[in-house]
Order: C-alpha cells, then sequence, then structure tokens
C-alpha cells in the first residue's frame, strides 16, 4: 500500500481516557503528520489520576497483530510502550524489523505506581530490545533501573545514559520531568555527545507526557528529521501539550498536543 505521506506504528497498552497509550500515540502521529497505526499489547482501565486494572493481550494475537500490519505497509519508525511481560516482549523482538528505527518508551510503573511491567521483565526489554533501539527515553526511575545506578545530579543522568548505551542502544534521551529545579530538562546521550532541551518546569503533572514524547520523536523519524531535530521538536510538542492540557474532574490534567 502507498500513502503520500510517512506512516508510524505504535506497540503500546491502550489508555480507555485518551490520555497516554496508543491513543494518545496516535493523536501525536497525526499531530507529527504521519499515517499512525497501532498494534495493542494490553487493555487497561485507567484515567488521568490512576490505573485500577490490566490485562496483556496473548502473545501470538500481538505477533499476528504486527505480521498483518507490515505485511502491508512499511511504517517509518516504530516505538513500543507498555509491552507488560515477558512473551509479549518476545514477540515483538521477533517480528519487527530490524532495518526500521525502534523507539523504546520503557514504560514500568505509572505516575500512580501501578506496575505496568512485570519485574521478570525488566532483563528481557535490557537483553532483548534495547540493543535493537535506534533510541530509548525513559524518565529518571526508568533510568535508574534500567542503568542499575542511582540518579541524584546532571552528571549521574549522563552517566546512566552511557549505561543503557552500552545495551546496545545507539541514543538515550532521558526525561526531566521527574527531576527537580525551575526548569525541565531533557538529556540526549549520543556517541557524539550530549545535547540538553530545557523548558520551563510547569507546577502541575499532566497524565500522557511520556507517551507524546516518544510518538512524537517516532512521527519526526518516519518524516526523515535527523534525531535531534526530532528530539527538540518533540520537546517543544510536549511542552505546548503540557500547557494547554485537558483538566479532569477531579483537576488532574491530561495532555493536549
Amino acid at each position: 500500500m502507498t500513502f503520500q505521506f510517512p506512516a508510524a506504528l505504535t506497540i503500546a497498552g491502550s489508555d480507555p481516557s485518551g490520555g497516554a497509550g496508543i491513543q494518545m500515540d496516535l493523536k501525536t502521529f497525526a499531530k507529527t503528520g504521519v499515517w499512525g497505526m497501532a498494534v495493542i499489547t494490553a487493555l487497561t482501565a485507567q484515567n488521568a489520576a490512576q490505573v485500577t486494572g490490566s490485562w496483556p493481550m496473548d502473545p501470538e494475537m500481538v505477533r499476528e497483530q504486527i505480521i498483518a500490519v507490515l505485511e502491508d505497509l512499511t511504517p517509518g519508525a516504530i516505538k513500543t510502550g507498555m509491552l507488560a511481560n515477558t512473551e509479549i516482549i518476545k514477540a515483538v523482538e521477533e517480528t519487527v524489523p530490524k532495518d526500521v528505527p525502534l523507539v523504546i518508551d520503557p514504560v514500568m510503573i505509572s505516575t500512580s505506581g501501578y506496575r505496568l511491567l512485570n519485574d521478570d521483565a525488566i532483563c528481557d526489554i535490557c537483553e532483548r530490545l534495547i540493543p535493537l533501539a535506534h533510541l530509548i527515553t525513559p524518565n529518571i526511575p526508568e533510568a535508574e533501573i534500567i542503568s542499575q545506578m542511582k540518579i541524584a545530579s546532571d552528571e549521574d543522568v549522563i552517566l546512566a545514559g552511557s549505561k543503557i548505551m552500552d545495551l546496545g542502544a545507539k541514543q538515550v534521551l532521558i526525561k526531566g520531568g521527574h527531576g527537580k529545579g525551575d526548569d525541565a530538562i531533557d538529556y540526549l546521550i549520543m556517541k557524539e555527545g550530549n545535547i540538553s532541551f530545557r523548558h520551563t518546569r510547569l507546577p502541575y503533572d499532566v497524565h500522557g507526557s511520556g507517551c507524546c514524547l516518544s510518538a512524537a520523536i517516532t512521527g519526526y523519524i518516519a518524516q526523515g528529521f535527523d534525531d535531534i531535530s526530532c528530539c527538540k521538536k518533540a520537546k517543544d510538542l510536549v511542552t505546548f501539550g503540557i500547557r494547554h492540557a485537558y483538566e479532569g474532574k477531579n483537576k488532574h490534567k491530561m495532555i493536549n498536543p
């Protein structure tokens, strides 16, 4: 199938509130100007405030979704979000094309504290998927888990990113939303050097910012932008979305890219 514009694929969980997961990924893909495709890895019960339940898909169903999509259309880039367990990670590793840039958003725990990835699957992320990653976008807690070190300073961020690259990722973007200070700073760690992206930290949390960022990067990669431009444009889009976030009944906010 041929389109007049590029396509991107998300492999992630479903968020019925529309604030994160595949729903946010598809909205963001559209915002970046690419055709969005989605493979569902899990169903969840959640809103902007909390996750109350999660039901992973059968790994074979995930595998068949990926195969069916790729038989019809080759995406310019692929991202993964919530993968839930070892069996789904294996299915993804075995079916995603190795010549398409892969962006990994290593979703592990929701902001409200609900675990979205089994403990025994973290090693599989590190051993099976990170070596395939064109870019991985952990937040600080996720980067601490993957790098097996505590992050307490900018220097620690760079060191953790280097450790994650040692696992095979080509580049690492460690997000600064969980950091401190007046600015939210994301660090892109590359073999060629490190670059920071800085925006004023806003005085509230939002649901879906991580999904939006990784999806935006994926969409821009699919369009052929260089990696630094992809991260900068994605950071700008997310910042705009945070500034214009929707507010729920309980004052919890969902990003609006």
